[in-house]
């Protein structure tokens, strides 16, 4: 540009001692900014040159920080925040049935939801998420609750083969997820998935049904999926057939099928998932905690499967730390592998960003730092002594930094976190209604089916 030029307009000019723009891999860009205008990145470069071409409203100047996409949580079940630490130490089925399953019975309501949600979106807005892909019962609430805080996420329609608060047939679970998904089909912030429970409560006529309306509507296909040894086990005695061979039969091993858990794999199921374009979402922390098994991360990503990471929900996590999450699925890689070159930084980052976003079908708007994406964007503090000397900076983000090193948060473009200082959210009152969470939860009788 030359001096007598005039600069263009941007709305934020984020200037950061680092980028890691995810997009191309493996790169970081030294001193360089964001130049963002009506919530949409529309350049990254040097510093000396953003401050020639651009006249921004606002700039924001972290020298000692790095500035990466927002993290994208990849499954989650955010009202389950208010359940945080119900039932620990717990093998799955037992913790599920003896104690989430009466409890959620007695309290699932569209305040539970609206209220954990809320909870759950400034916990992650504090550890630098900025996109969620849930799966939880009443998504008409959790789709307003989402917008109205300006969280960008992909809301899960349930089906599953037994009444509950939200449907009591399955014809009106199918009647209901029409009706949410049409009310936000053009919504930029929110959009729909189709969540069937899992394989153990799902039939195939109502699988076959999740495939038909798939299709027609184009959008993902999210849950559970070969989470544990005993959910193999049962589907070859009732089915005759391994969980995902059975989908396969029923068509819905494709690439909108975002596969969570998948600890129990093997090498012809990894292949098949690369040859179809699944996804699958690593929950690293909830698998060791309810001892379900491992993802075989690294064989996955090493055949071509697209993989995210997930955090799982509180109840069985018992956070939604993104940040320790791919520290985690970075070393447990590693273990599992048996190979200390695993899943690098790199390519955990990945996972945690652009990995989900492709999994929810919406890399081309978020997931990596790049002009014509939408501006989520998370800055990390790197200047704490934690993550001191500086020597790599996606080891440190990876394998040093911690969620509390998390200064600022954009969605779209919108400040969300402001010097580790939620806006528009007021974290007293969110606390406050935890706590009279905690009273009521206290009383329910777990013994009730």
């Amino acid at each position: 540009m030359t001096v007598a030029e005039t600069p263009e307009a941007c709305d934020l000019l984020l200037e950061a001692g680092f980028v890691v723009p995810v997009e191309p891999h493996a790169v970081v860009l030294e001193d360089h900014a964001v130049a963002v205008r009506d919530g949409v990145i529309v350049a990254v470069l040097p510093i000396a040159e953003a401050r020639l071409r651009f006249s921004a409203t606002e700039t924001v100047s972290r020298p000692g920080a790095a500035v990466v996409p927002g993290f994208v949580n990849a499954h989650t079940h955010n009202p389950m925040t208010l359940l945080r630490g119900i039932a620990d130490d717990l093998p799955l089925k037992v913790w599920l049935q003896q104690h989430i399953w009466p409890i959620e019975a007695a309290v699932i309501a569209p305040d539970f939801v609206a209220d954990g949600i809320t909870l759950a979106i400034a916990e992650m807005l504090r550890g630098g998420t900025t996109c969620a892909n849930e799966n939880y019962f009443f998504p008409d609430v959790q789709a307003a609750v989402y917008k109205r805080h300006g969280f960008r996420a992909r809301v899960g329609l349930p089906v599953i083969d037994f009444p509950t608060a939200w449907a009591k047939s399955d014809d009106e679970y199918f009647d209901k997820a029409g009706e949410v998904h049409d009310q936000w089909r053009d919504d930029p912030l929110v959009s729909m998935a189709f969540a069937p429970h899992a394989p153990y409560t799902v039939s195939d006529a109502n699988f076959e049904r999740v495939r038909m309306l798939s299709d027609q509507l184009d959008v993902p296909v999210h849950l559970h999926l070969h989470e544990t040894a005993q959910e193999v086990e049962q589907s070859i005695r009732e089915h005759g057939q391994r969980p995902l061979a059975r989908l396969d039969r029923l068509g819905l091993v494709n690439d909108r099928l975002i596969a969570v858990h998948m600890t129990q794999l093997t090498d012809a199921e990894i292949h098949l998932c690369a040859a179809r374009g699944v996804s699958v979402v690593h929950c690293p922390e909830s698998n060791l905690k309810l001892a379900s098994g491992f993802c075989p991360a690294c064989a996955l990503e090493r055949a071509g499967v697209n993989l995210a990471i997930g955090t799982d929900g509180c109840a069985s996590n018992n956070d939604l730390d993104m940040v320790s999450e791919t520290r985690t699925a970075a070393l447990l890689a590693k273990a599992v592998a048996q190979d200390a070159e695993a899943f690098d930084a790199f390519t955990a980052l990945r996972a945690a960003t652009l990995g989900g976003a492709k999994a929810m079908g919406l890399d081309h708007l978020v997931g990596s730092i790049e002009p014509g994406k939408q501006a989520d964007l998370a800055c990390i503090e790197l200047s704490d002594l934690e993550t001191q000397p500086l020597h790599h900076v996606v080891s440190q983000l990876v394998y040093a930094a911690g969620r509390h090193q998390v200064s600022d948060v954009w969605i779209a473009g919108r400040a969300r976190l402001r010097a580790r200082q939620l806006v528009d959210m007021d974290v007293a009152a969110i606390t406050a209604n935890a706590r009279q969470w905690r009273e009521r939860i206290a009383g329910i009788d777990r013994r009730q089916p």
